[in-house]
């Protein structure tokens, strides 16, 4: 297989000879991918995989105009790069005009690592969690628990090349761990998001597993209704994901979405919290570094194949409890006189002091959610989610976890739990249980919320 470097040169070159478009795109991406599952107290499978994906975004321009024919493959014969590069420019030939036709990019000197060798991961990555897991398979504190889990560690690099000699490259180490434990019939879940597999506190996830298995020694039965609920950082950024998802600048602004204004307009200005909460995204954030430019193979209201790529900068959405921003590729933000502004494979959310526990403390009675499930939208005009409750909803009363509880459905707006939300506790690195296939780097507080909405018991285990 030839370098990743090699097949942009040939695909730029193969688009000049052809020479019907005005402008090419090269993006590739190579992937290592190491995973790692456990079942029933046993390793079950190990294993390895190497990818590649090139996309071919060919733009022919007509005056103001632009059309746009994005290709891609997997493939990693060389012999395909020719079709693939004249399918682009025939899609582009065919398409019709480009709603976020934007003037290309400037170029510049390739990046110093351009020509360096593709950065690699394997199943050694996983040594130290394999040693803590296999510890507590000969015994759970307190005993009979059985683990269940996944382990997985991907390592891309991608590069983006245009005709008009702009290089980019950076490579996305992205790791979790899941653990899951079951005893007697109660179940219960934890996990973190890595990027190297350095220091993974698999020993302390366990310990949490132990506990919360142990405050289900009680179960107590409750009915729907609206709950004082605490929502750990784990749930709170499954939730706030999902508004990150709906800030588009263009639906807003057309009033197709929860921030569009009554009578036109958007939402940004308006005060959401009273709480002094920051919702941003930065592709610098320590721990959460992601890539520091645009990649991306179609358009969409969040990000624009013109803008492949760009600098990605620092954006506060919400910026102490006021909505800020938000994203609006180069055209957009043209068309509606808005900045520019495009939103970094990360979330992350400040503001708050208190610890978990302290928060746990200060409740006299209400719920302390783990994890969220299976949600789904059910009107976008407010951005009300609909969801279950899953491995662990808790009974707290006067300052201590006392019991678990049943499962429930709930039905939730994002944006109504920061307006209602009364207290928040301090941000930390956090795995989302729902979105953490798509979306793994984030960091968010606790929140507590007076009258979380428990819809229906689910009969759900």
């Amino acid at each position: 297989m030839i370098g990743a470097q090699q097949v942009a040169d040939l695909a730029l070159a193969e688009a000049r000879r052809l020479g019907r478009a005005d402008e090419t795109i090269v993006v590739i991406t190579d992937r290592v991918d190491a995973a790692l599952r456990w079942a029933n107290n046993t390793m079950t499978t190990n294993g390895e995989s190497t990818s590649r994906t090139t996309t071919i975004i060919s733009i022919m321009r007509q005056g103001d105009s632009a059309h746009v024919g994005s290709v891609r493959s997997s493939s990693v014969d060389r012999a395909v790069i020719a079709d693939l590069v004249a399918s682009s420019q025939q899609a582009a030939a065919a398409a019709p005009q480009a709603r976020d036709a934007a003037p290309p990019l400037p170029g510049g000197d390739a990046p110093a690592d351009w020509d360096a060798p593709i950065p690699r991961t394997g199943a050694e990555v996983f040594g130290d969690v394999a040693a803590s897991l296999a510890r507590r398979f000969r015994g759970m504190p307190g005993g009979g628990a059985t683990l269940f889990g996944y382990a997985r560690h991907i390592v891309e690099t991608t590069f983006v090349a245009t005709s008009g000699g702009l290089r980019q490259r950076f490579t996305q180490p992205t790791g979790s761990v899941e653990i899951n434990a079951k005893r007697d019939g109660a179940s219960a879940w934890v996990g973190v998001n890595t990027p190297d597999f350095a220091a993974v506190p698999t020993d302390s996830m366990l310990d949490e597993l132990t506990t919360r298995l142990s405050w289900a020694k009680r179960i107590i039965e409750l009915p729907a209704g609206r709950y004082e609920t605490i929502m750990p950082p784990s749930t709170v950024a499954d939730m706030m994901i999902y508004l990150s998802w709906t800030m588009g600048g263009r639906g807003a602004q057309e009033g197709r979405t929860a921030l569009a204004a009554p009578g036109g307009g958007t939402r940004v200005g308006e005060t959401l919290t009273s709480l002094p909460l920051t919702l941003y995204s930065d592709p610098a954030a320590a721990g959460l570094e992601c890539s520091p430019f645009v990649v991306t193979a179609s358009s969409s209201e969040r990000a624009s194949v013109f803008d492949n790529g760009m600098t990605i900068d620092r954006v506060d959405w919400i910026r102490d409890g006021v909505i800020n921003a938000l994203a609006y590729p180069r055209a957009a933000a043209e068309e509606f006189d808005a900045p520019v502004a495009v939103g970094a494979d990360n979330l992350l959310m400040t503001g708050g002091s208190e610890s978990l526990q302290d928060m746990i403390a200060a409740t006299e009675r209400g719920l302390l959610l783990t994890t969220l499930w299976y949600m789904r939208e059910v009107d976008p005009s407010v951005l009300l989610l609909t969801g279950l409750t899953r491995d662990g909803v808790y009974l707290v009363e006067d300052g201590e976890v006392t019991a678990a509880v049943n499962n429930f459905r709930f039905n939730e707006s994002p944006l109504d739990l920061l307006r209602r939300a009364t207290q928040a506790g301090v941000s930390e690195m956090t795995l989302p249980r729902e979105w953490g296939d798509w979306a793994t780097r984030a960091q968010m507080p606790s929140l507590r919320i007076p009258d979380f909405h428990m819809s229906s018991v689910s009969q759900a285990q």
